[in-house]
């Protein structure tokens, strides 16, 4: 399947969620990236501005399967990935699947429940497999969590800390709609929710194909040095206590990969770089006590360090 044939796909993929979520295309789009990538999102907002729509929209854009969890205080580990259960007629044990086994999974609120719990998700995340009782069991595939979390309200709540923080590949924001946007909102849930008439615009087997077309995107060495560039600079930033981490540096290189891809080309430039930046090293950043007082976001700081780093304009001779 070549690019012209792929491009049209991805972006019917785009424009389908945008018949649900009005005025968020940047999002769509970022959102697909992730997934394209093989990576998750953590979504943090706001309640009400549609995150679990956009997931609901992305999973039927693609015929995949969606799971939703809403994580509380008192859920186990066993409430995500499931439990073996005796059966005395057949005197074994049976598994029972909890809501991570499936494709697209919408974590609502991850920073609601205990760490131990947490953790049950994130091993799925990082690893492709859970782990119940001593064996270990492959998640299907395409495998894709888009995490939520309140910034507003923070009692009895769990952060997440960096190292788990560090397992997602973009974090974005939703924002509220424009007042004309808001409007049509209203306009389309008068009636049916648009969700309710949303089709697939695309197949779980062509999805696991892309995702592997996307990893043959050509990465140039002087874009290589230039995501290792950004990322050192974020290190010995006179306002950061820790910066992007190694593995902040692969993900910008894959969600970049992935963003070539969705926009038909075969190859990674600058352009996309910049653009992906804030949205891949912003949440891996841990900024000084005195930067916080000040105002300063992890975002600014990387805006900071790539107006400081010339952009590649020519290829590395090898």
């Amino acid at each position: 399947m070549s690019l012209e044939d792929v491009n049209p796909k991805l972006q019917n993929v785009v424009e389908n969620i945008e018949k649900v979520m009005i005025g968020k295309r940047k999002v769509a789009e970022l959102s697909v990236v992730s997934l394209l990538a093989g990576g998750h999102v953590l979504l943090e907002d706001v309640p009400g501005v549609g995150k679990t729509m956009m997931v609901r929209a992305l999973a039927k854009s693609v015929g995949a399967s969606f799971k939703r969890i809403q994580f509380t205080p008192d859920l186990l580990p066993s409430d995500v990935i499931g439990v073996s259960i005796y059966n005395p007629k057949e005197m074994e044990f049976n598994f029972r699947p909890g809501p991570l086994m499936g494709n697209i999974i919408l974590a609502d609120e991850i920073n609601r429940t205990s760490p131990k719990t947490q953790s049950a998700l994130l091993e799925g995340m990082e690893e492709g497999s859970v782990t119940i009782d001593g064996n270990t069991r492959r998640l299907d595939k395409p495998f894709f969590v888009m995490a939520t979390q309140n910034p507003i309200e923070y009692e009895g709540t769990y952060p997440l800390p960096e190292a788990q923080l560090d397992r997602f590949l973009l974090k974005m924001k939703m924002g509220y709609p424009e007042p004309a946007e808001e409007m049509e909102v209203l306009h389309r849930a008068q009636k049916n929710p648009p969700i309710d008439e949303l089709e697939a615009v695309m197949t779980l087997e062509e999805l696991r194909y892309l995702q592997e077309e996307v990893k043959e995107v050509l990465v140039d060495d002087t874009i290589k040095k230039y995501i290792v560039d950004i990322a050192g600079r974020t290190r010995i930033h006179a306002n950061v206590y820790l910066g992007a981490s190694p593995r902040g540096s692969i993900a910008l290189m894959k969600a970049c990969q992935a963003y070539a891809f969705l926009r038909g080309r075969d190859y990674v430039v600058p352009d996309d770089v910049q653009f992906l930046a804030p949205y891949v090293f912003a949440h891996r950043i841990i900024m000084k006590s005195e930067a916080r007082y000040e105002g300063i976001t992890p975002e600014e700081v990387v805006e900071r360090v790539m107006a400081r780093i010339p952009v590649p304009v020519q290829r590395l001779v090898r």
